[in-house]
């Protein structure tokens, strides 16, 4: 490895030498940095006395990177497959997941900290409390990148990490139903066409919590143990939380409790909003027998938006995600002619917070898929809006939509 970044060399089969260096290596640095976003509204804050500074990351999530994806463009190159394993070997990136860990702590401690010590109103409180649970939801990330390793190691950092917001249950199920059931009515993870946000939230996080506790009892009784025994999974990650608050309750007081609460529910609604982008309406075939197609890169939608995916570990290439589990963010590809977001997530989940504008954007986007087209058969709905959708799009799904001009439903329309 030469230069300030890593060169990675190949031989083909042809006797050829390839050459390949990761001009991305140190912006990923991005995504160690960004949970520290809610000390920029807190200095602002510091200087200046006004207390709307507080809230100044979540413009920059929601407008900002919106703005920032969409002037940057997308990042569609790949590592070639002869890289990948160098790629897979090199410890830097791993590092990087290391390192992150230990922001996400300062984040939320210091936004703790800063709510017990400081003279804020009830709206500066509640703004603070909103950005930390933004940074929570990358914690709930950095669980995700972590816990799909087989490095015990770092399955044991994916506790700390979801131990943040209290969501310790999370790899059970995603490891081990999310990813079986993906794109089927039967996950809980995936929502369907027609399905709001809201009406998927209400689905998804109690659904997720059940599921995980039924996988890890099974489990358990699998090997003769209770479900309260030591070694169950969900319990130890809540184990770090539960002793995380206290310490918090000790050293500020009960205004840490709605501190506490808030920041994981706003935590909860990130990873919510994240899953509700990454599949909707899409669905795996089954065969003669009942038995549904192996996940296909189609079968979620990808974004390769360069500044929401530095600082997001490459989570929205999330179409190779689900075909290679195990594979690490660097390695991550893009597919061509897959279903693709018109933004980065952060756009998406603005879009998706107004139902209305989501149905009318991604809708005619999913009957426009090579594999669909247009048959409603093909895609994963919610029941109570099929009737609804096959009067608006027809029983083909090919027929004009009944709101809207052609423009708004043009599939390559953007946010």
């Amino acid at each position: 490895m030469t230069y300030w970044m890593a060169v990675y060399h190949a031989t083909l089969q042809t006797g050829e030498t390839i050459e390949y260096r990761d001009s991305k290596r140190y912006w990923w640095l991005q995504s160690v940095l960004y949970p520290l976003q809610a000390f920029v509204g807190i200095a602002l804050h510091a200087v200046t006395g006004n207390e709307w500074w507080l809230a100044f990351p979540v413009l920059l999530n929601y407008l900002v990177a919106p703005a920032l994806d969409w002037v940057i463009g997308e990042d569609r190159a790949n590592p070639p497959d002869e890289i990948v394993s160098q790629l897979e070997q090199d410890r830097y990136y791993r590092y990087l997941t290391f390192a992150v860990l230990p922001m996400h702590y300062i984040a939320f401690i210091g936004c703790a900290a800063y709510i017990g010590t400081q003279e804020l109103s009830w709206g500066g409180i509640l703004a603070t409390t909103i950005v930390a649970g933004m940074s929570a939801g990358l914690a709930i990330n950095t669980g995700h990148e972590l816990g799909h390793k087989n490095s015990r190691l770092e399955k044991q950092l994916a506790k700390f990490s979801l131990a943040v917001a209290g969501y310790g249950h999370f790899t059970q199920d995603h490891n081990r139903s999310h990813h079986r059931w993906v794109a089927t009515p039967e996950d809980t993870s995936s929502s369907q066409m027609g399905e709001s946000i809201y009406k998927f939230a209400r689905r998804e996080i109690p659904g997720s919590i059940l599921q995980a506790w039924r996988i890890e009892s099974e489990r358990l009784r699998s090997r003769g143990r209770s479900v309260l025994h030591p070694n169950n999974q969900i319990l130890q990650s809540y184990a770090i939380s539960v002793a995380m608050y206290i310490a918090l309750l000790a050293a500020f007081g009960w205004i840490m409790v709605p501190y506490i609460v808030l920041h994981n529910l706003v935590a909860y609604w990130q990873l919510t909003s994240a899953n509700y982008v990454e599949h909707y309406g899409l669905l795996r075939s089954r065969d003669d027998n009942g038995r549904y197609e192996r996940c296909q890169p189609h079968h979620s939608w990808n974004c390769n938006y360069r500044f929401s995916n530095l600082i997001l570990f490459h989570l929205q290439r999330h179409s190779d995600h689900h075909t290679h589990p195990t594979r690490r963010f660097q390695s991550l590809k893009h597919y061509e002619d897959l279903p693709t977001l018109p933004n980065g997530y952060m756009g998406m989940y603005v879009l998706a917070y107004f139902p209305p504008l989501w149905f009318r954007v991604m809708n005619p986007r999913l009957l426009a898929l090579p594999h669909v087209n247009g048959d409603l058969d093909r895609l994963n709905i919610d029941p109570d809006a099929r009737g609804t959708l096959v009067l608006q799009y027809g029983r083909d799904g090919l027929r004009e939509p009944t709101i809207g001009n052609l423009a708004d439903t043009d599939p390559d329309a953007t946010v």
